[in-house]
């Protein structure tokens, strides 16, 4: 059994806020194992029973370390905590970009895993790409991701890279499509209520068919679009060489660009 706790979360904003939500409902770890560092904690860090704030002296008896700060801010806050630390604690960096091997540098040379989830860790549904050198700190990092996320194990670090742009970074797009459907239906008449209703509820059991059917996702639209059907005419403003495939490949070379713009 991999030893995890204690575990000192390094920021506890969105997703440090996220992955505290989602280990309270798995059950993952005792709160008074989790020690929170972070000058304004948020609700999920209050509300999980997590230790905030503790003595410098206490960071000791961290066995993990999960970096959950801003890419911008992680070099400021490893010169403050490094030191305090024990020579052993597995470091999960959670920042985009960063190489592990600064981060490693960064913290004295302590094994580093890093990873990429989404923050429907919240809700135990999150997905995790994951990449380390050092099998204990794979191991490490499974730990903390697994009874949260579907996690995904990379052998090549660069690869971070386009996970982030299809999996760190997708929610968001995902949000975005809802948004322009949700709106694209009042303009057709429908109340924003209706709208949302449809929309929403769609997007969720078509994705809950798909996981569960184990099926491509070109089958499942080629099994809802009948030859000059409404669905057919549809696609093919979607699916046009300026839509989907197209904005979809340049959004990603956008996001891959940023993250390693990020590493420095």
């Amino acid at each position: 059994m991999t030893m995890t706790t204690p575990i000192l979360l390094l920021g506890a904003g969105r997703m440090g806020g996220a992955l505290l939500a989602g280990w309270g409902l798995a059950k993952a770890f005792d709160p008074a194992q989790v020690m929170v560092r972070d000058p304004h904690p948020g609700e999920e860090a209050v509300a999980s029973g997590a230790v905030l704030n503790p003595p410098d002296a206490e960071l000791a008896k961290a066995r993990t370390v999960v970096l959950a700060v801003k890419p911008q801010m992680w070099r400021g806050v490893a010169e403050a905590v490094a030191p305090l630390l024990a020579p052993d604690a597995v470091i999960v960096s959670i920042a985009a970009g960063v190489k592990a091997a600064d981060i490693a540098e960064a913290f004295g040379g302590r094994a580093v895993a890093r990873v990429m989830p989404t923050t429907a860790v919240a809700v135990r549904k999150g997905t995790a790409s994951l990449y380390a050198a050092d099998p204990a700190a794979r191991a490490v990092a499974h730990a903390l991701l697994d009874p949260v996320a579907t996690t995904v194990d990379l052998d090549d670090e660069e690869l971070l890279h386009a996970a982030t742009a299809v999996s760190g970074s997708s929610p968001a797009y995902l949000y975005a499509f809802v948004e322009a459907l949700e709106a694209a239906g009042v303009a057709q008449g429908l109340t924003p209520e209706q709208s949302a209703a449809l929309v929403r509820s769609t997007m969720y059991g078509a994705a809950d068919l798909m996981i569960a059917s184990g099926t491509d996702p070109a089958e499942l639209r080629r099994q809802v679009t009948s030859p000059a059907g409404v669905t057919f005419e549809a696609l093919k403003v979607l699916m046009a060489p300026e839509g989907f495939p197209s904005l979809t490949e340049k959004a990603c070379v956008e996001a891959v660009r940023r993250s390693k713009e990020l590493g420095g």
